[in-house]
């Protein structure tokens, strides 16, 4: 295979697609904070932390123990992420739970991990 093979050498302008493209093209406060919602997932202390929530309703000290870091690292992690909208939490006495956010962060998790599962 040739380093050249997948440029494509035409002058073509396939203009129903451009158009069809065009149309349906977000505004660019969606692909901001589409960017930024993955740029958050790329952090390996982030990923653990939302594995461990995908397994189970957590505490900070739960986490803490699973992922063997401080709380104080744990929950500096959180904040981010809940103030990202990716995780949200419940107060039950003193405790602190957190979960995903909802059913799309949940999926889109998942998603990835099959990814690279598949690509193996």
């Amino acid at each position: 295979m040739s380093k050249n093979e997948f440029i494509c050498d035409c002058n073509v302008i396939h203009q129903d697609v451009v158009d069809s493209t065009k149309k349906n093209m977000p505004e660019q406060d969606l692909f901001n904070k589409l960017a930024e919602f993955f740029k958050i997932l790329g952090d390996t202390t982030r990923v653990k932390i939302l594995f461990a929530l995908d397994q189970n309703e957590m505490c900070v000290c739960d986490i803490a123990n699973v992922l063997g870091m401080s709380k104080s690292s744990i929950s500096h992690q959180l904040g981010t992420l809940r103030r990202s909208g990716i995780v949200k939490c419940r107060k039950v006495g003193k405790e602190v739970f957190y979960m995903l956010d909802d059913e799309h962060v949940k999926q889109v998790f998942e998603v990835g991990i099959e990814h690279i599962e598949h690509k193996k």
